[in-house]
């Protein structure tokens, strides 16, 4: 079971008598291959924005940026449509929703941002493929069994990641971004194994905000920390980058983000983790699409591979 609920029924109490129920099981609905869509193809072209963004914008201060002005966005739209009421949460589902977010935000995507300041955007979407192999490892330590089609679904996403990966090392690549990027998914797997075993807001748009909003001031401040601020001119970004982060905050936080933290309360967690299978061969095909990048064979094969393994851990699912 990978559910908030089913993990939180194996601990309460009910007579002796009435053992309680087993909790349903999480249906994969058309609204969930929707979202799932979203996910898979807009967070796969968010690599490219990253990387046009990073070329005249301060890393963490833009991403901080970004993820508040989404967060209150978000959280203006839905007092609009339901009332300012339904931002209501409690302390302890604005503390786990806030540590949520700085796991996937400021640890995930902060330390992605980073990155593409040295690592290219394509190599980055590839690393970014190793995430359901720790959300595996994690349920495995707390005593969850994915079952033996989703250890093997992880092997083959795993073997076409080292496929696709091999052309992009061979470019001039430096070490501390490629580790930067590893502890990047190591964050973002805590926050997403976590959301499903902690008290977030029943509300996951509301969950959405605090997490945005969470993520986006860690963000800020590691940036101030960093001195970033120092020397900053704003009048120095380029259009290109403006555009790359509009972009950024509408379709990758506002679109995207909302759509996968409805995806961690809604679908089985396993199958939200295959986005990061899918979105290297998005990233990769964008960039051989608009940047003219080469799609070579092994880059071909490799993709083949990862849709293979998505494919086993999706039937994987069904099944359970």
């Amino acid at each position: 079971m990978t559910s908030r609920a089913a993990a939180s029924a194996t601990t309460s109490t009910t007579p002796a008598d009435r053992p309680a129920p087993p909790a349903p099981a999480r249906r994969i609905t058309g609204a969930v291959w929707a979202a799932l869509a979203i996910v898979y193809v807009v967070w796969g072209s968010t690599y490219l924005g990253i990387a046009v963004v990073v070329e005249t914008m301060p890393p963490f201060l833009s991403a901080g940026v970004r993820f508040v002005v989404a967060g209150l966005l978000l959280a203006a739209l839905l007092a609009w449509r339901k009332g300012i009421g339904v931002l209501k949460v409690t302390r302890a589902q604005l503390a786990s929703a806030a540590v949520v977010g700085l796991c996937l935000l400021l640890g995930g995507n902060g330390l992605v941002v980073l990155a593409e300041t040295s690592v290219p955007s394509g190599l980055t979407a590839l690393l970014i493929a190793v995430v359901p192999a720790w959300v595996v490892l994690l349920r495995t330590v707390f005593g969850e069994r994915p079952g033996r089609g989703a250890y093997t679904g992880v092997l083959l996403g795993l073997a076409g990641l080292a496929v696709l990966t091999l052309p992009g090392l061979s470019g001039d690549v430096r070490i501390g971004g490629v580790l930067t990027v590893i502890v990047a998914t190591v964050l973002w797997s805590v926050g997403t194994f976590s959301s499903s075993r902690i008290p977030m807001p029943a509300n996951p748009f509301t969950a959405s905000v605090y997490e945005m909003i969470a993520g986006g001031l860690g963000c800020l401040l590691l940036g101030l920390v960093r001195g970033e601020q120092r020397g900053l001119d704003v009048a120095a970004f380029s259009a290109r980058s403006w555009t790359a982060f509009a972009y950024l905050i509408v379709f990758g936080s506002l679109l995207a983000f909302t759509a996968y933290a409805w995806l961690l309360q809604t679908a089985p967690l396993s199958l939200v983790a295959t986005y990061a299978y899918v979105n290297p061969v998005v990233a990769v095909l964008l960039g051989a699409l608009i940047l003219g990048e080469a799609l070579t064979w092994p880059i071909a094969l490799g993709g083949a591979v990862v849709v293979a393994g998505v494919c086993l851990i999706v039937s994987t699912e069904r099944r359970n």
